[in-house]
This record gives C-alpha cells, sequence and structure tokens, in this order.
C-alpha cells in the first residue's frame, strides 16, 4: 500500500478504513487473476474476472481490454442492472454475464469468464468432460450444464439465460464460446477455471487415444482421495498427522490454494 493510501486510511474511522483496504485487495485478486488467466494462455485478448463488492448488488468488473492488461487503477465497478458507478472507460461488452449471475446468485462472490481451448473445443465435440486426475476431479465429477449458444453475452436476456443454465452450479460451459465459473472468492473462481481447462485437457487426449467412451476415474476413487488432500475451503486429512499439526500451530493454516499461490507468486513479477 502506499504512503498517500495509508495516510488516508488514517483520517477515516476504523470500519471505513477497513472496507477501503478491503476493497483495495479484492481489486488487487482480481489484477493478478487476470495476469495468472493471461500466463497460463487462457485468456488473450479476451476474458474477464470479477468480484462482488461485499455485501452489496455491486460488483469490480475490468474495462474493455486484454487481461493482461487490466490494473487497479483502471478498473470499474457497475451494479447487477448493467450501470456503471464508477471508473473510467467502457466495461467489457459481456459484463451481463457478471450482472445476471450475480442477481440469480447472491451467494457468488466472483466470477470468471474465458475461452479455454480444450474446454472450447469439448463443448463442440459433443464430450461431457469427465474425471481424468486430481486436480479439480470434484468439480467435474457430474455433468456441467451447457449454454448451447455461441454468440456474445451483450444484453440483458442473453444474461438471464446463462445464469438460468448455470443454476446451482459451480461453471456452466458455453457452446463453441469457452466456459464461466464461480466461486466465493476470487481465488476460487479462476481456480476452478484452471482445474477445467486441465481436466478439458486430459479428457482431449484421452478421446484421441481411446474414443469418446474412454476410461476414466470413477467417483470410488474421488472419494478415495477426498481426504488426503485440501482444497481451498476444506482441508484434508494430512492436516491431522503430526508434522503438518506442529507446522499449522506455528505458522496458521495456509491462506492460499497451492495453484493460486504458485501463480500469483509468478505474476507479482509483472504488476
Amino acid at each position: 500500500m502506499d504512503i498517500l493510501l495509508s495516510l488516508s486510511y488514517g483520517s477515516l474511522n476504523c470500519s471505513e478504513a477497513k472496507r477501503l483496504m478491503d476493497l483495495n485487495n479484492l481489486k488487487q485478486d482480481i489484477v493478478t487473476a487476470s495476469h495468472i488467466l493471461h500466463r497460463q494462455g487462457i485468456a488473450a485478448a479476451f476474458g474477464h474476472v470479477s468480484a462482488r463488492v461485499p455485501g452489496t448488488d455491486t460488483f469490480i468488473f475490468p474495462p474493455r481490454m486484454s487481461p493482461a492488461l487490466v490494473r487497479k487503477d483502471n478498473l470499474l465497478v457497475l451494479d447487477v442492472e448493467g450501470h456503471q458507478l464508477s471508473g473510467d472507460g467502457r466495461p467489457n461488452t459481456e459484463f451481463w454475464i457478471h450482472a445476471r449471475i450475480y442477481k440469480a446468485r447472491p451467494d457468488v462472490q466472483a466470477v470468471v469468464h474465458v475461452h479455454p481451448r480444450f474446454t472450447t473445443v469439448l463443448t463442440v465435440l459433443e464430450k461431457r468432460i469427465v474425471c481424468m486426475c486430481n486436480e479439480g476431479n470434484r468439480l467435474v465429477r457430474n455433468p456441467l450444464p451447457v449454454w448451447r449458444h455461441q454468440k456474445l453475452v451483450i444484453n440483458e436476456e442473453d444474461g438471464r439465460d446463462l445464469a438460468s443454465a448455470l443454476g446451482a452450479h459451480q461453471a456452466v460451459l458455453m457452446f463453441g464460446h469457452g466456459a464461466t465459473t464461480t466461486g466465493k472468492t476470487v481465488e476460487e473462481a479462476v481456480t476452478s477455471m484452471l482445474h477445467l481447462e486441465h481436466q478439458a485437457e486430459m479428457n482431449y487426449y484421452a478421446y484421441a487415444a481411446a474414443g469418446m467412451e474412454h476410461p476414466y476415474v470413477p467417483d470410488r476413487l474421488i472419494d478415495e482421495g477426498a481426504g488426503s488432500y485440501g482444497s481451498m475451503h476444506q482441508f484434508g486429512a494430512q492436516y491431522e498427522l503430526p508434522h503438518f499439526k506442529h507446522a499449522v500451530q506455528k505458522s496458521g493454516m495456509p491462506k492460499h490454494n497451492g495453484v493460486w499461490g504458485y501463480w500469483s507468486q509468478l505474476v507479482s513479477r509483472e504488476l
């Protein structure tokens, strides 16, 4: 945090200063997430990450630009009715994806929309993404919904239709277009997108090698592994082991999922 920002916080009461600091951190998460998606090759000129302003029907959203160019000082604030409340520049044309998901799902705190190549190819091949590895296994355990349109989501009606297709799921595929993931945090929504594309890539290779009905990891083995490693919000059995207990007592529970922690450190050099 820069000195001027610190001084401005000092002139506020504690609750207001905390709110501003939380918003600053949220903006930084959006910037970090945008650069992670770009570095991963999932988002080049297209794609966007947003986060709900906690406890409101407004959200922080990037302007119309590549995720590689997103910075804290060019982020916008919109509401769920599509009104731009602050920030310079125009929002990305598909802001209705985010606006209508936030309106339909009060539990959602972050949304990611990008055009991941393997995920997109499999939608056109009508290939269900099944579990092929640990990363994202629970995300693809059950069939993901598909919004069966390739068009851009540039109006309220299509945004509402996409949100309806998403339903209570964490992700929705978009036929010949891309995918949208949601989360309780920016970290969760972005990690889900990275895991989704990784699973899709593994599915693509298996499809090429063994056909559409290729083998995949069954539910019983997904369940078997569920207690042997942690996730962002539910840590697994390893934290009951003595050496893990000692580490947690000393330093506290890990703040970040391994995927987010790794990529955020890499992209921090660019910011």
